[in-house]
């Protein structure tokens, strides 16, 4: 690829975006109390050197403080995975604060009973319990992990990614060392007296970390994600909860983004047998939330753990919090998962994903770039290499913030938006042929403009 045509069709799709939005620069610039200038430093990673100002959003479609209207496919990061918005979660939301009252109580509500029962039915273990983030459930789940086995360390994928769970910032050292990763903030303790970090795919170094007897638990997403979308070889999850039996390791999957694989995540499409699920984000349509759940002989010997050694999981032991299971999550959830995300919603998704992965395929074949586009359910990214990477690593060093930031802008600037970090889009209930269609007709101009 010619890098100087790149550098002047960015050139000139900042400018466009400096142009068409200033009034969301306005806001920005105006932000003097936020930090980085938005509420969430994250905000501020939109392409273009400053985000769009949000006016509204239902469905797929957002609007931005200039009058842009764009179909929407970063769906919050996943966290609108049920669409912004959507009726039955508004309606359920506001009979809970408007009709019933009580938002959060520190009292359970029988929806928290619903929605545990309909995660046990799609996921498969039995007992669960809430948070406001996966971030949360976790770090939750990890503490109670060591606790039940007795082990102080755990295990996670490099370039892996769990949220701000401080134990998963870590990278594995080509000498098959651990490290914190690069960019990470002031940990309290180097991450690697906690945590030891293996490449994803590589059942040898699992094998080995795993006999030295230290490991409570393996954290991993069936397939990674936030390093674009790296699947596992054929074998790999059967041969690691192979390993972790012989061990007696714990193993945790975190569907939080591959939730999008279909109504049980990953766990249920292909088969997978944790010890302990985590999830957030997309389960209650755009309501904070965080969920783990256990095996019933799992919680088994947390509960005894816990009666042997007093520990305290209701105020100091650092599990829970005042607002999870609130109220108005539990309602969400429930109409989220009843109405929104079903079966037949993941279906229509997934088929809508594949039209687009094929035309992205198509497009990128037709060009000649060295590129991949991966699918996973109802969610698909783009990843500048070929073939597509069998680990973080790989993935990691195929990564162009210009081409990203290209990409991002040639589609916002056409009122269309992807997710920001990285080149993730996304399908929710309210995805049309039509929206497919018009993503697969700008990357097609995209990427012609880029091959000269």
């Amino acid at each position: 690829m010619d890098r100087d045509r790149l550098s002047r069709l960015l050139t000139s799709e900042r400018a466009a975006h400096l142009e068409r939005n200033p009034t969301s620069l306005a806001q920005f610039l105006a932000a003097e109390h936020l930090f980085t200038g938005v509420p969430m430093t994250w905000m501020a990673n939109w392409a273009g050197s400053f985000p769009l100002g949000l006016t509204g959003a239902r469905g797929n479609r957002v609007t931005d403080v200039d009058g842009h209207t764009y179909v929407d496919f970063a769906l919050g990061d996943t966290g609108a995975m049920a669409g912004h918005s959507p009726p039955s979660v508004v309606e359920a939301v506001g009979r809970r604060i408007d009709t019933l009252g009580g938002i959060t109580t520190m009292l359970p509500s029988s929806d928290a009973e619903w929605v545990a029962a309909e995660l046990s039915r799609r996921f498969g273990v039995s007992q669960w319990s809430f948070a406001l983030s996966a971030t949360d459930a976790n770090r939750w789940a990890l503490r109670l992990a060591r606790l039940a086995t007795g082990r102080p360390k755990i295990l996670v994928f490099s370039y892996c990614y769990h949220g701000s769970v401080d134990e998963t910032f870590v990278v594995a050292e080509a000498d098959g060392t651990t490290r914190s990763r690069p960019g990470n903030v002031a940990p309290a303790v180097d991450p690697a007296t906690t945590t030891v970090a293996v490449e994803f795919n590589d059942l040898e170094a699992v094998a080995r970390a795993l006999k030295t007897g230290e490991i409570a638990a393996v954290l991993t997403e069936p397939a990674l994600t936030n390093i674009g979308i790296v699947t596992p070889d054929p074998g790999f999850h059967d041969a690691l909860r192979a390993l972790c039996d012989q061990t007696g390791t714990l193993l945790i999957i975190d569907e939080t983004h591959t939730f999008s694989a279909g109504p049980g995540g990953c766990t249920a499409a292909w088969g997978l047998a944790p010890d302990i699920v985590t999830l957030g984000k997309s389960i209650a349509g755009g309501i904070p939330i965080g969920a783990f759940g256990m095996r019933a002989d799992v919680a088994g010997r947390i509960l005894g753990q816990i009666a042997e050694q007093h520990a305290d999981i209701e105020d100091v032991g650092g599990i829970g919090g005042t607002l999870a299971g609130n109220a108005l999550s539990m309602a969400a959830a429930r109409a989220t998962l009843s109405h929104v995300l079903t079966d037949q919603a993941f279906t229509r998704m997934e088929v809508l994903a594949s039209k687009l992965v094929g035309e992205a395929t198509a497009t990128i074949e037709r060009h000649g770039m060295p590129w991949t586009v991966t699918r996973l359910g109802a969610r698909a990214e783009y990843r500048f290499c070929s073939p597509a990477p069998r680990n973080g690593s790989e993935s990691n060093a195929a990564d162009d913030p210009d081409l990203d930031e290209y990409l991002h802008l040639y589609l916002s600037n056409r009122d269309v938006l992807i997710t920001p970090f990285h080149n993730m889009v996304l399908m929710c209930p309210t995805t049309t042929v039509d929206d497919v269609s018009t993503h697969g007709r700008l990357f097609e101009e995209a990427v012609a403009s880029l091959a000269g």
